[in-house]
């Protein structure tokens, strides 16, 4: 007997659609985890951001309160300490930054010099093949650091009370003369804000 030639396309057509609809299978499954890392992409960057804005208006208070006090050297350690009176919380500021990047913000704790910010994103990994996910959202968490600058000596006693001590900054030094304070360092001169490793 002679066989039909293409008799064995039949065959082949049931491994043909189980491979394509394992390849399917595959491809949602990569779209999911996708989905999820960009999730959590985001709402690591809300955190970054709202720490950073915390910890930003934490450092403007700082330098505040420093040329409030810079008459009053005695005052500056404490200050640059991250000990200064008249402090108000930064956990508004971070919550805004957090909005502006679709999470919102569940944690805040500040220190003397730095806050950690804990955000969820406001949009869930959406639907897709792996159950529960329309369900979930991303979680984040980031701390950032508001270092101190500037170092400074108090003058001896006998320097008199008209007498501010230099100030180095980095790589600049800031003579003040007490009777003319119109040129004095900037917020971002006396104090460095960043991410914490």
């Amino acid at each position: 007997m002679r066989r039909r030639k293409g008799g064995d396309a039949g065959q082949a057509f049931p491994i043909y659609i189980t491979v394509v609809a394992g390849l399917l299978f595959l491809a949602f499954a990569y779209l999911a985890v996708g989905q999820a890392a960009a999730n959590r992409n985001g709402a690591q960057t809300a955190a970054d951001a709202a720490a950073l804005a915390a910890a930003q208006d934490l450092r403007d208070q700082l330098a505040g309160k420093w040329v409030e006090a810079v008459l009053d050297p005695a005052k500056w350690q404490d200050i640059f300490d991250g000990n200064a009176p008249g402090v108000t919380l930064s956990c508004g500021r971070a919550g805004q930054l957090a909005a502006q990047n679709a999470a919102h913000v569940q944690g805040c704790d500040p220190d003397a010099l730095s806050y950690t910010v804990e955000v969820e994103s406001d949009e869930s990994v959406g639907d897709s093949i792996v159950p529960g996910t329309e369900g979930m959202y991303a979680k984040a968490s980031a701390k950032a650091v508001v270092e101190p600058l500037c170092t400074f000596e108090l003058p001896g006693a006998d320097a008199g009370d008209d007498v501010l001590p230099q100030l180095t900054c980095e790589d600049r030094n800031w003579d003040l003369d007490p009777d003319d304070l119109t040129v004095l360092p900037e917020p971002e001169d006396l104090f460095d804000v960043h991410l914490a490793d």
